[in-house]
């Protein structure tokens, strides 16, 4: 497939998309979803913790204020 661009109205130049010579074999795909799947899996599992540490007040990368109702009097 091509597709011709005229910069500046001067040349013609001819762009040609890259096409695949050969197709993936299932166990290469079944191989990259699942590798996929492990790296969304350990950004959640991460993130929950982090909720977690914070929700508890033992976080030690973020600094959370605590407003006490009692000095607000």
């Amino acid at each position: 497939m091509f597709f011709t661009s005229n910069y500046n109205n001067e040349e013609e130049i001819q762009f040609e998309m890259a096409v695949p010579k050969k197709r993936t074999s299932i166990s290469k795909k079944r191989i990259r979803k699942n590798i996929w799947k492990n790296k969304g899996y350990w950004a959640a599992l991460k993130a929950f913790s982090l909720a977690k540490s914070l929700s508890t007040g033992n976080s030690k990368s973020f600094f959370v204020l605590k407003i006490s109702t009692q000095n607000l009097e």
